[in-house]
């Protein structure tokens, strides 16, 4: 084919292996054959010596290497050799903003640690320059360990939304509630007109979507989750918040309520389709089954669990109930990395030991876990979440060819039982590179440490 009959795109890329996660039924069967043979040669529909083809930020094609470059004339071609190519991770939980006070409560249990260090903190430094200063870090540390969504939780949205935006980062706003007031709101009601003003603003923004996040059934009441729960349905956002973290929450829903938390929120009409449940480490057979069947969410964070003694989720049990679970990071005051490849492998390793099953969530359900199930509960897995022809072209390329991934039988395998995100070399959102041979594109790393260094001075004198 001549050049002029050539097909035109921006981008063409050539790593090793593809790993598209899709099931293999989204491709059409002129390319069943391909993805055969590929998948013949590495298990979890891993394609060999194919091109992933990105135009206008979208991905246009993904075909094999030669066909790519027969069919197309593209402004530049990336060969990657020893790299896999994956979609972008996508963290279903966060706080970016708390990576300014990553370190700072260490080795707390969650109630003391949120009671007498990390409130009194935030209520004395918590501002507009500290959140956007606080999530240009993360957003940095994120891009870096090959995580291109964020579903964020935290005050002023706003300033999050425009650090997210400076670093070209996809990111849904948490529109956080509280009862009680902060430098943010003063009560529910102004927590909710603050959120619902900053949605409309920025609602047409490619790279940023929205959701109710009401930050947890201790901190909000009936009548402020009755309301969320009507806009949530009315505006079509989903609603994001913690529940059965830990064992005193769950007393202390019994004592005030009379009922556990889930339950409370279920005959408030919250339990659905757009429910995002984080942690869920203390949910018994029936919540299980409450969850199912509503078709509600569960964002699973292995590291902070574990770190604030939470206790141990029931992922396997969640799952196997039918239940969507993602993945995420929680903040980095409670990890303390923003590091999804090193969740997935904390969360395999878990179910295996927690279920006496070796089987259980094997590598290519985990990575599933933190990309397309992850999309698919902040409704976006239409757009990203997958390498498949039509969607945003967010793409991370992981380098196996250094002597501690030797030998390569199984990529997937590799990414999640022996690589770590500093084998990232390149990340791309919405076909923009944002991580070219592990250095940031846009974002200054030296000015970003000065800035945390002035937080922590700010920290460490006044508490």
């Amino acid at each position: 084919m001549q050049a002029s009959m050539k097909a035109p795109a921006d981008l063409i890329l050539l790593p090793q292996w593809v790993v598209p996660v899709e099931p293999a039924g989204a491709y059409d069967s002129a390319r069943a054959g391909s993805l055969a043979r590929s998948g013949s040669e590495y298990p979890c529909g891993v394609l060999a010596d194919h091109a992933v083809v990105v135009k206008d930020g979208c991905i246009l094609d993904l075909l094999p290497a030669d066909a790519a470059q027969t069919r197309y004339a593209a402004g530049q071609t990336l060969a990657l050799p020893g790299r896999m190519l994956i979609p972008g991770l996508v963290n279903l939980h966060g706080h970016a903003a708390m990576s300014l006070l990553r370190g700072f409560a260490d080795d707390q249990p969650l109630m003391a640690w949120l009671n007498a260090r990390i409130w009194p903190a935030e209520k004395k430094h918590v501002s507009d320059a500290f959140v956007r200063d606080g999530t240009l870090l993360a957003a940095a540390e994120m891009l870096a360990s090959g995580i291109t969504t964020c579903n964020d939780m935290y005050f002023f949205p706003q300033a999050a939304g425009e650090a997210f935006l400076q670093a070209g980062m996809r990111a849904t706003l948490g529109l956080i509630v509280l009862e009680f007031p902060s430098a943010y709101a003063t009560d529910a009601d102004d927590y909710l007109a603050r959120g619902l003003a900053l949605r409309d603003e920025l609602k047409d923004e490619p790279l940023l979507s929205f959701a109710f996040a009401p930050h947890a059934p201790y901190t909000i009441t009936d009548a402020t989750f009755t309301r969320i729960g009507t806009l949530a349905e009315q505006l079509g956002l989903p609603i994001h918040t913690h529940i059965h973290e830990t064992a005193d929450e769950i007393q202390q829903s019994l004592t005030q309520y009379g009922v556990r938390p889930l339950e409370r929120l279920a005959r408030l009409g919250l339990l659905g389709p757009n429910f995002i449940g984080v942690h869920a480490v203390h949910v018994n057979a029936s919540e299980i089954a409450l969850l199912a069947t509503h078709g509600c969410h569960v964002a699973h964070c292995s590291n902070s669990n574990l770190k604030l003694a939470s206790g141990l989720a029931p992922v396997v049990e969640l799952m196997r109930a039918g239940i969507n679970v993602g993945l995420g990071t929680d903040g980095a005051a409670s990890n303390n990395r923003l590091d999804l490849i090193s969740e997935m492998r904390m969360t395999a390793l878990l179910a295996k030991g927690v279920s006496g099953d070796a089987a259980a969530l094997p590598a290519a359900t985990v990575l599933k876990m933190a990309t397309l199930d992850a999309a698919r509960a902040l409704n976006l897995d239409d757009r990203i979440g997958s390498i498949t022809p039509g969607k945003r072209a967010d793409l991370v390329a992981i380098d196996l060819r250094g002597l501690v991934c030797q030998p390569v039988f199984d990529p997937v395998s590799h990414l999640v039982y022996v690589a770590g995100r500093e084998h990232i070399t390149h990340v791309w959102v919405d076909g923009k590179l944002r991580l070219d041979e592990r250095c940031l594109v846009d974002l200054d790393a030296d000015d970003l440490i000065a800035r945390a260094g002035y937080w922590r001075s700010k920290l460490t004198a006044q508490g």
